[in-house]
């Protein structure tokens, strides 16, 4: 499990929190654990992260490295300098530092170059930070090398513009970082792992590609010795796409694969690996010597648990929707997960077996209704879970439509599954009514119910041109040429998405055209990313995806430019007609021409069973929609925490 910043330190001191969530991970039998990063020095961190530059924090960390390892995992630190990527407003206004005054695309600010004589001090500052990593008990550190942080800065020619010895060539902008490796290795000894986690590729225009990198490798195992690399890929303003759901799983295992063929020490892979179908082919095809897996374990802390005891198919696998983790960290709140309620509260939330079981009704099998269910039976109540159509899922399946977004369907399937497994009995295809609630006569009912689709007053709705977003995602309409989508937050972003897909060519089509030359490679990128649609998509306020978390609207954003497709605030729709849609603007009214028209005005709560129930005088809790809409990771925590206050 590699180091991710958890947001759950305080005043840089390890906190019960962090102890909690990684003893469940080392459980959950991961082979070694990475926590941090931890600073090196006051300039390299915030106060959320894990100290590492102070004696005082040694018993924290001995702490929390004697909790991964008396639960059967190694144990090892990773120690930063975050550079320009920190911010004034957390160095109590002081100015960053950096190997230049280059200014920071992320923080939108300018930092402070560092002196020989300070560079000189931050190397000692890594080295002893390590050797406070040792004493505290720890098997290893780990020195982050990538992501646009200090080390990497200096190996940057986009960041590193200084004419003295650190800068220049590839030679002198390797040297800080070599320089800090050696200083780690005298600190700590010969016997005492250390790893160095890099990237394979800036992704950065103009920044470090493969082939420099590959270079400082070798030059960090034979001029620094360190033990180990572990690959991670692109600088956090990148505008690669690294973390997210359409990330495809294993990707980028070619970059390690090109390390590990000009090194002699063990190499790491990581990123979008969630699954150890992923692991173990890019382990035997030779991509690697390891994985690393880290979202996916806060996803799911037994996943390689439940590999090695041939439960592979109860894995609740990471779907890369980081509405819980990378979304929190810029609301400076501690990480969540989507997919698993307990992430982050490992002690609160252990289940608590109940005196005297109830006979409980879930009604409704979408992802709130399904949490509840398995929460409310862990606890040894009697739960039987109703769902009108055919499958358990609801909304996870629509928010699988859009291209890139498949593993909030295979959420479905590992939700679906997970109640299969439970002592949940499941009624498919059961509308619940008041004469069915009379005939079980439960103690309690769950309500989650879900949403619906709005029909809006818009003159025209009901022409036969006009169909509800719902409906395209699920392919049971077919629309025209020129569409017009009403409605710009995440459903009506989505399905303009969906919809500029269609008719380009799929990654298999690419491939097959482009190693059989069939067509130039700028051919095939027009084929991939130009549909057969004409897209305008129009919202009402000010901005386009305002309900759409942080680590993914710029993706999606990126995704419609690409595609040509067309946007408008500060515009609705005022009337529909067979021609197509009258709309008003800051330009007044015009007249769009449209072979379609696609509502996605929003949804509202389903829930009339409740006041039937409530009525009865049988407790009642609404979750998910059913309650408030809002996004999958309020119904599924919504739905946790009714089953467990049941």
């Amino acid at each position: 499990m590699p180091a991710m910043h958890m947001n759950m330190a305080v005043n840089f001191e390890v906190t019960d929190q962090l102890v909690d969530f990684y003893a469940e991970r080392a459980k959950g039998g991961a082979g070694m654990i990475v926590v941090g990063y931890a600073t090196v020095d006051e300039f390299s961190g915030n106060t959320q992260n894990i100290g590492a530059h102070k004696d005082e924090f040694i018993p924290g960390l001995a702490r929390l490295a004697s909790a991964i390892k008396e639960n059967g995992a190694r144990a090892a630190v990773q120690i930063n300098h975050a550079g320009r990527y920190n911010s004034s407003f957390f160095l109590d206004g002081k100015q960053p530092v950096a190997p230049s005054a280059i200014a920071s695309r992320m923080t939108r600010e300018t930092p402070r170059a560092l002196t020989l004589e300070e560079i000189e001090q931050v190397i000692d500052n890594f080295a002893q930070a390590a050797l406070r990593v040792k004493q505290a008990g720890y098997d290893g550190v780990e020195i982050l090398s990538g992501t646009g942080y200090l080390i990497s800065e200096f190996l940057s020619p986009l960041t590193n513009t200084r004419d003295d010895r650190y800068g220049g060539d590839l030679e002198n902008r390797m040297r800080f970082g070599i320089e800090v490796m050696q200083a780690i290795r005298r600190a700590v000894g010969d016997d005492f792992p250390v790893i160095v986690r890099m990237n394979g590729n800036d992704f950065m225009p103009k920044g470090q590609g493969r082939l420099e990198l590959q270079a400082y490798a070798q030059a960090l195992v034979e001029n620094a010795g360190v033990d180990a690399l572990c690959i991670n890929v692109g600088w956090h303003e990148a505008r690669v796409p690294q973390i997210i759901t359409e990330v495809p799983r294993g990707v980028f295992g070619y970059l390690a694969r090109g390390i590990k063929e000009r090194v002699s020490v063990p190499v790491i892979a990581s990123h979008r690996i969630n699954d150890p179908y992923t692991a173990r082919d890019m382990i035997g095809d030779g991509m690697c010597d390891m994985v690393a897996m880290g979202r996916s374990l806060i996803a799911d802390p037994y996943l390689p648990e439940k590999s090695r005891t041939g439960k592979e198919d109860q894995i609740i696998h990471c779907i890369a929707c980081a509405q819980g983790c990378f979304d929190n960290l810029f609301k400076l709140k501690p990480v969540e997960c989507l997919c698993n309620p307990r992430a982050g509260r490992e002690a609160e939330t252990r289940p608590v077996p109940v005196k005297t079981p109830r006979k409980i009704m879930v009604v409704g099998g979408g992802p709130a209704g399904m949490s509840a269910a398995l929460a409310a039976a862990e606890r040894g109540h009697q739960v039987t879970l109703y769902e009108r159509s055919n499958r358990l899922g609801g909304q996870l399946y629509l928010a699988a439509a859009p291209p890139g977004r498949d593993e909030f369907g295979e959420l479905a399937k590992d939700l679906a599954r997970q109640v299969a497994v439970s002592s949940v009995t499941v009624r498919l295809g059961q509308v619940v009514d008041e004469a069915l609630i009379d005939a079980e006569r439960p103690d309690a009912v769950i309500v989650a119910t879900g949403a619906e689709p709005i029909h809006p007053p818009i003159p025209g709705a009901d022409l036969p041109h006009v169909v509800q977003a719902w409906d395209v995602l699920q392919n049971k309409v077919y629309v025209g040429r020129r569409v017009v989508v009403v409605g710009g937050g995440a459903v009506g972003v989505e399905t303009a998405l969906f919809l500029a897909e269609k008719g380009t060519l799929s990654g298999d089509a690419v491939k097959f055209l482009l190693v059989n030359r069939a067509e130039d490679p700028q051919t095939l990128y027009e084929l991939a990313i130009k549909g057969t649609k004409e897209i305008l998509l129009i919202e009402m306020l000010d901005k386009i995806g305002k309900d759409i978390g942080r680590s993914t609207k710029w993706c999606m954003f990126q995704e419609m430019d690409r595609t040509g497709l067309k946007k408008l605030t500060v515009t609705k729709a005022v009337e529909i007609t067979p021609e197509g849609i009258l709309i008003e603007g800051p330009e007044g009214r015009q007249m769009v021409t449209a072979d379609s028209v696609v509502l996605a005005i929003g949804s509202k709560s389903v829930n009339a069973l409740a006041d039937v129930v409530t009525k009865k005088g049988i407790d009642c809790i609404s979750v998910g929609d059913a309650r408030r809409v809002a996004q999958a990771i309020d119904a599924i925590h919504q739905g946790f925490r009714a089953g467990q206050d049941v």
